[in-house]
C-alpha cells in the first residue's frame, strides 16, 4: 500500500519505521550490528520510509542510519528533525531553538552523520515559542531552493499554527502521535491537513507497545524506559486501566486471527489517505508482524468497536512539561 507524502513525490509504503527506539529512550540502546541488521531486513521488506532525529541518542540514531544506508541511499527516504536542544548536562536542560541559525546548523549536522547530501523530509521537532514558525519555516526554506531537503514538515503543530507556516512554503507532512488511544488531533488538525492537502505522519500508532499486548503478561518497564516518567498513561492505576483497554484490541485481533499490532495499524491506516505511519521496534518479529497489517481489513463494526476507546484512556501522553509542547 503506497500513499504519497503530501503535494510532492515521495510515495511511500503506508507503515515506514520509526527509529528512535533503536537508540534511545526505551532502555539500552540496541547493539549496533543487531541495528543495522534490523534496517537492512526492513529494507528487504519493501519499507522506505525511515524516521529519526538529531536529539535521538543525541545523534546516534542519524549516526546508525548513515551507517546502514552507506551504499543504499537510493532505496530508502529519510525523514529527520530539528529544534529541540539536548541538555549539556544534569543541571544544563536543554529547550528549543527553531531559529534560522540553529536550522541551518542543524542540517548540516544532520547530513554530516547520515552520510548523505539530500533529506527526503526535514521537519521542526517542536515549535519554538521564541521564533515566529513564519520565520523557522522561511529557513527551512532556502534548504529547499538549495537542494539540501525535498520536502518539509512541522511536529505536533496545532491547525492554526500550519496554516501560518503553509503560508510561507507548502507543508508536506505534520508528525504526531495517532492511534486508537489517541485521537484529540481529529478535532484540532484534521480540517487544516484537509484544506493544505499536507499528510500525517503517525507516531507511536501502537500506543508506545501497549496497542501491541507488550504489556499484558506482566512485564515492567526497562530501566531507563522514558516511559517511567514522562509517560502517565503507565503509571500506577492508569497503567492498569489501560492495559484493559489494550485487551479489547487484543480480543479483536484474536477473533479475527491477526496480530494485535496489526488490527492497531489497520485501524491508524484505516481513517484516511493522508496518514502513512511510523512504528517503532528493536525485533525483527515485531517488524513482521507490523508490516502484516496491510492485510488486514477491518469492518465497520471493528471500527465501531474501537471508536470508544481513546475516550477511555487514563493518563495524558506525555508529562506536564511534554504535553505544553504539543498542538503548539
Amino acid at each position: 500500500m503506497k500513499r504519497t507524502i503530501g503535494q510532492t513525490d515521495l510515495n511511500v509504503g503506508a507503515i515506514g519505521l520509526g527509529c528512535m527506539g533503536l537508540s534511545a529512550f526505551y532502555g539500552a540502546p540496541t547493539e549496533e550490528r543487531e541495528a543495522i541488521a534490523l534496517l537492512h531486513k526492513a529494507v528487504d521488506y519493501g519499507v522506505e520510509h525511515f524516521d529519526t532525529a538529531e536529539m535521538y541518542g543525541p545523534h546516534t540514531n542519524e549516526t546508525l542510519l548513515g551507517k546502514a544506508f552507506s551504499g543504499m541511499r537510493d532505496k530508502v527516504r529519510i525523514a529527520t528533525k530539528f529544534g529541540i536542544l539536548s541538555p549539556a548536562g544534569p543541571s544544563q536542560p536543554g529547550g528549543l531553538d527553531g531559529s534560522p541559525a540553529n536550522c541551518r546548523r542543524s542540517v548540516e549536522g544532520s547530513l554530516t552523520r547520515l552520510k548523505t547530501d539530500f533529506i527526503d523530509l526535514y521537519y521542526l521537532h517542536r515549535l519554538d515559542p521564541n521564533t515566529p514558525v513564519e520565520e523557522t519555516v522561511g529557513a527551512m526554506a532556502e534548504l529547499v531552493r538549495e537542494g539540501k531537503v525535498g520536502a518539509i514538515g512541522l511536529s505536533e503543530v496545532s491547525g492554526e499554527t500550519l496554516r501560518r507556516a503553509a503560508k510561507v512554503h507548502p507543508i508536506a507532512a505534520v508528525q504526531s502521535e495517532y492511534s486508537i488511544f489517541t485521537r484529540g488531533i481529529e478535532n484540532t488538525l484534521f480540517p487544516a491537513l484537509k484544506d493544505l492537502g499536507t499528510s500525517l505522519v503517525a507516531y507511536s500508532p501502537l500506543g508506545r507497545g501497549m496497542l501491541a499486548g507488550a504489556f499484558q503478561n506482566g512485564r515492567t518497564l526497562d530501566e531507563g524506559d522514558w516511559r517511567s516518567v514522562g509517560a502517565p498513561r503507565f503509571h500506577g492505576e492508569n497503567f492498569d486501566a489501560n492495559r484493559a483497554l489494550a485487551a479489547e484490541v487484543i480480543a479483536l485481533a484474536d477473533e479475527k486471527g491477526v496480530a494485535p499490532s496489526q488490527v492497531a495499524l489497520a485501524w491508524v491506516l484505516a481513517q484516511g489517505e493522508h496518514i502513512v505511519s511510523i512504528p517503532g521496534t528493536t525485533k525483527l518479529a515485531n517488524l513482521e508482524a507490523n508490516l502484516g497489517a496491510y492485510d488486514v481489513t477491518l469492518t465497520g463494526e471493528d471500527l465501531d468497536r474501537l471508536a470508544t476507546i481513546a475516550d477511555r484512556v487514563a493518563g495524558n501522553r506525555y508529562s506536564d512539561l511534554g504535553m505544553r509542547l504539543v498542538d503548539a
